[in-house]
């Protein structure tokens, strides 16, 4: 049964309950990435507004060095989705069942990178930015294409903003007073629950894995990442064992 609810979270036969599932796992990754990224290098790196507005600031104060670093910073999240894409299209073409486990094992490779040598990595570049800061951007612009592809754009687990919003929405519609529903069904305003609560789940586990990233960061360092890094090989290598064997069945006979 645990390997059976495994395969499906990577599966390309996708459902809304796998894809909150896996959306809700990912956002733990992302939200423990994300805060031990910050105690790291003092950078949030999955929040693309945040250095976009940065860009425009030191671009405004003739910074051109921190302009540079951060479109670094930009293209690096760009290529990590641009790479899930390539990797996604690529299985799908070619009928695997690893589409969407191909790009996770990109990412636990590139966290267990983080986790084992991550201190070693801490170096500024020319650019002032952080070996380690591209390679988290690099790895959350991948892992936030995965998810987005795998639910048809349904969920994003890197960011919490769209997520917020659209609990915000879900809970005005909620708190709407209706005078009649019969007087006018056609406009009757009727909350999302099953929307609601899946967003409410994602954010949850967002903060959650914040919370534990930034506490066991502080306590072990870069070496807290490990385990995640172990949970989406897990995750990602049964579905590619399943592919290993049909190719390899295919090829005997």
């Amino acid at each position: 049964m645990p390997i059976q609810f495994i395969q499906l979270l990577t599966s390309t036969h996708r459902s809304h309950k796998t894809n909150i599932q896996l959306g809700a796992y990912m956002a733990f990754v992302a939200g423990a990435v994300n805060a031990g990224g910050f105690l790291a290098i003092a950078r949030y790196t999955s929040h693309m507004s945040g250095i976009i507005s940065a860009i425009g600031d030191d671009l405004a104060l003739n910074d051109l060095i921190s302009v540079l670093g951060g479109i670094s910073l930009l293209l690096s999240f760009l290529f990590g989705a641009a790479t899930t894409a390539i990797i996604v299209n690529w299985g799908h073409r070619r009928k695997i069942h690893s589409e969407f486990a191909l790009p996770l094992l990109v990412e636990a490779i590139l966290l267990l990178v983080f986790g084992l040598v991550g201190a070693n990595l801490n170096l500024y570049l020319p650019l002032t930015v952080p070996a380690i800061a591209l390679l988290l951007c690099f790895v959350m612009g991948l892992q936030n294409a995965i998810v987005t592809k795998a639910s048809r754009a349904e969920i994003r687990t890197t960011h919490m903003t769209g997520v917020i919003t659209d609990i915000g929405i879900e809970l005005g519609k909620l708190i709407y007073w209706n005078k009649s529903q019969e007087a006018n069904q056609v406009r009757y305003v009727k909350a999302n629950r099953e929307k609601l609560t899946s967003h409410l789940f994602i954010f949850g586990m967002f903060l959650i894995g914040g919370i534990i990233g930034a506490v066991s960061f502080k306590k072990v360092g870069y070496i807290s990442v490990v385990p995640l890094s172990f949970s989406l090989i897990l995750i990602a290598g049964l579905q590619i064992y399943r592919d290993i064997r049909v190719i390899l069945k295919d090829r005997i006979s």
